[in-house]
C-alpha cells in the first residue's frame, strides 16, 4: 500500500497535526554524561539554550557546471525557547517536546519553560508522585544525591517554576512516609488522581478533573511511560503493576483538547529493555503525537 504525504494519520481524530499550520523541527540529541547527575542536568539546560539549525549554502560542483543550495548544520547560540517561532501569526514562542530517559530531565525543561512562559500548571502522568523531599529520597547526603527522578517536582516547586494548580494522574506506587509525603505533595501544589480512580469515574471523569484543576492556566504535560501498566510499557526503570492501558491514556490525552499546553515531555523510556515488538517505544511515539496534536489544536501566544 502506498501512503501519500497528505494521508490522514489520525483516523479517530479525523485530523493530521503533521499537515496543519505548525512547523516541526527536530533539535537533535543532547549529549549528557552518565557520571554526574548535576553536570548532566546543566548539560541538558544548555541543550535548551543551544540549537543546531539548518542554513542553506550554495555549493558548486567540482566541474562548476551545476550550482545548488544545500542545507548545512550550523550551531546557533540562540536559546531554543527564545527563538522566534516559525509561524508567528499563531505564536511567537516555540513550544518544546522533550523525549528522554530519566525523569530528572523535566526539571531542566521547566527551568527553560519558566524563562519564556512563567510558572505553569503541571499535569504529571506517572505511577510515582516525584515530589519527594531531597532529604527523604536521597538521604540528605549531598546535593548530588538529592537531585533525582523522584525529587524534581519538589525542586521545581521550591524554585517557583510551577503553580499550585498542578495534578498527578495514574499514581499507584507506594510512598516512603505515609503522611509526610502526601502532605509535602500538597504543599508542592499537587492533587492526586490514582490509577484506580479510572475504575470509579471512567476516562471522562479523569479528563474533567484534570481540566478543572489546571483551569485556563498555561500547562506543561509530563508523561512518565510507567503510568502505563507493564503489559503495555515494559521497558522502563521503575515499573508498577496496575497501570492504565495505552488506549486509556491516549483517550485521556485526546480529551485535553483546548488546554493551553506550552511544553511537554515523554520520559523514562529504556529501549534496551523493550521486547522484540517494541511495545514501549511504539506507545511513547503515539503519546508524543497526541501531545503534539494538543499543541497544534490550541496555539498559545507568548
Amino acid at each position: 500500500m502506498t501512503v501519500t504525504r497528505d494521508a490522514d494519520k489520525a483516523v479517530l481524530a479525523g485530523e493530521n497535526p503533521l499537515m496543519d499550520w505548525a512547523k516541526i523541527v527536530d533539535c537533535g540529541d543532547a549529549p549528557l554524561t552518565f557520571l554526574d547527575n548535576t553536570v548532566a542536568l546543566k548539560q541538558l539546560e544548555k541543550a535548551h539554550k543551544v540549537s543546531i539549525c539548518l542554513r542553506e549554502v550554495k555549493i558548486s560542483s567540482i566541474s562548476s557546471v551545476d550550482s545548488k543550495m544545500y542545507p548545512v548544520a550550523e550551531r546557533s547560540n540562540q536559546v531554543i525557547s527564545g527563538r522566534e517561532a516559525n509561524t508567528t501569526s499563531k505564536s511567537s514562542i516555540p513550544r518544546i517536546i522533550t523525549l528522554g530517559g530519566d525523569h530528572t530531565t523535566t526539571l531542566a525543561a521547566l527551568r527553560s519553560t519558566f524563562e519564556r512562559w512563567g510558572s505553569v500548571s503541571v499535569i504529571h502522568f506517572d505511577s510515582h508522585i516525584d515530589t519527594w523531599d531531597p532529604d527523604v529520597l536521597g538521604g540528605g547526603i549531598s546535593h548530588y544525591a538529592g537531585v533525582n527522578h523522584g525529587t524534581f517536582l519538589h525542586l521545581a516547586h521550591e524554585e517557583g517554576l510551577i503553580r499550585n494548580s498542578s495534578i498527578h494522574a495514574g499514581i499507584r506506587a507506594p510512598v516512603l512516609r505515609r503522611k509526610g509525603d502526601i502532605l509535602n505533595d500538597r504543599r508542592c501544589g499537587f492533587e492526586i488522581m490514582t490509577a484506580r480512580d479510572i475504575d470509579r469515574v471512567g476516562v471522562n471523569g479523569i479528563i474533567t478533573k484534570l481540566k478543572e484543576r489546571v483551569g485556563d492556566s498555561r500547562v506543561y504535560i509530563s508523561v512518565d511511560i510507567d503510568v502505563l501498566d507493564p503489559a503495555f510499557a515494559p521497558a522502563t526503570g521503575t515499573a508498577e503493576v496496575g497501570g492504565w492501558t495505552s488506549r486509556e491514556l491516549l483517550s485521556i490525552l485526546d480529551g485535553l483538547e483546548g488546554l493551553r499546553v506550552i511544553g511537554a515531555d515523554v520520559v523514562e523510556v529504556a529501549p534496551i529493555y523493550d521486547n522484540p515488538g517494541e511495545t514501549t517505544v511504539l506507545a511513547a511515539a503515539e503519546i508524543t503525537l497526541s501531545l503534539l496534536t494538543l499543541m497544534v489544536q490550541t496555539p498559545v501566544r507568548g
